[in-house]
């Protein structure tokens, strides 16, 4: 692994028993020595500290920043308001997801959060066609997440303000300037802390010393995002997926829809827009097997236990620690995408009963 990268929290990650593994160009830790399953479940019951430092953190800078944004996602940019955060996808002329990624207004500038395995590919779409573009290259990131959150950073950060979910806050703490957002990518309560890449260190062993504060690898961080039936890219959305087929309409604001003061202008929108009026061919649904096993990615999804075509794939699957149950998502034929509706999974040969069920696998517990 000695041509990976490094986040600034390696040495700790080593320090505390990971084990690591690549990812997205780094060497990161899958999990710690409490094991997956428990470090999913303290998630869900206390707070989990995760390194997200792997992904891009870019500045968009200048009086038509929010303007040129909008032009390459499906979003309103114009009409955030400073302090708030939103969710947003790049698309191509295909309608297809080019990355999924998280934009901020704090006043003067745009901060964007872009997934790692994409940012070099990001950020040069931004630089193609926009001025302003500054990547951040001298900080951390980590994502707190789980009921006890907010107390604990609280314990560490005394000057954190009361935020709810999707606002942004510059917080002064003895660790330097901390750059927070009440969002994270579990389903649960927390927050996600850009941190100076010198102090970052003992930021998270401030947090980590905490009682309620485990350190939590990828593999519970995967499992927490699927009971929370939230995409990864390159798996279950990508540039030959558009946000229709992957359920993301209430990703998309009312002014660039059909009819909106700002419709269409965006990458793509003829066939989004098409979509959103017309429906989609295949559609993203969360699927609840029979039995205990799950359906990992790849699983084709046929209508019937002897059907010759398939009508489906699936893109996640997993057990879900908190769910007690195995779960998967998957795209399916528009026509069987209604919940209750029962299917078949191909595992090893042999057709195994699945049923469609509503996403989120476990209901989030944002503080709205």
């Amino acid at each position: 692994m000695s041509d990976l990268l490094r986040t600034p929290l390696f040495d700790l990650h080593l320090e505390l028993g990971a084990k690591m593994v690549p990812f997205a160009g780094y060497e990161m830790p899958v999990q710690y020595p409490l094991g997956v399953m428990k470090e999913h479940l303290h998630t869900r019951a206390a707070a989990g500290l995760f390194d997200v430092s792997h992904m891009g953190q870019v500045i968009l800078r200048g009086a038509d920043a929010a303007a040129q944004l909008e032009a390459l996602i499906p979003q309103n940019v114009l009409g955030l308001a400073e302090g708030r955060q939103r969710y947003g996808f790049f698309t191509n002329d295909q309608g297809g997801i080019l990355d999924d990624l998280m934009f901020a207004n704090r006043g003067d500038h745009l901060l964007l959060v872009v997934n790692a395995a994409n940012k070099a590919a990001d950020i040069a779409h931004l630089t193609a066609h926009m001025e302003g573009v500054q990547e951040i290259t001298d900080r951390a990131l980590l994502a707190l997440q789980g009921p006890a959150a907010e107390e604990a950073l609280k314990t560490v950060a005394p000057a954190l303000p009361e935020m709810k979910f999707m606002d942004v806050a510059i917080v002064d703490s003895p660790y330097g300037e901390l750059w927070v957002s009440r969002s994270g990518y579990t389903g649960e309560d927390g927050f996600e802390i850009s941190v100076p890449d010198a102090t970052a260190t003992q930021f998270a062993k401030a947090l980590i010393a905490l009682d309620a504060v485990e350190p939590i690898g990828l593999g519970a961080r995967d499992s927490l995002r699927l009971e929370a039936g939230l995409c990864l890219h390159g798996n279950d959305i990508d540039a030959g997926t558009t946000p229709i087929e992957g359920d993301l309409l209430w990703a998309i604001q009312k002014t660039r829809r059909a009819g909106g003061e700002r419709a269409g202008g965006f990458p793509g929108a003829e066939i989004i827009l098409d979509q959103i009026a017309n429906g989609a061919p295949r559609t993203r649904v969360g699927l609840s097997p029979e039995g205990r096993a799950p359906m990992r990615a790849h699983t084709l999804i046929y209508a019937t236990e002897d059907a010759a075509d398939p009508i489906g794939e699936v893109t996640s699957g997993a057990f879900g620690p908190t769910l007690n149950a195995p779960m998967s998502m998957a795209y399916v034929a528009t026509e069987f995408a209604a919940a209750g509706t029962r299917l078949f999974g191909d595992v090893r040969g042999k057709r195994m009963p699945v049923q469609v069920v509503d996403l989120p696998f476990v209901p989030n517990t944002f503080k709205r």
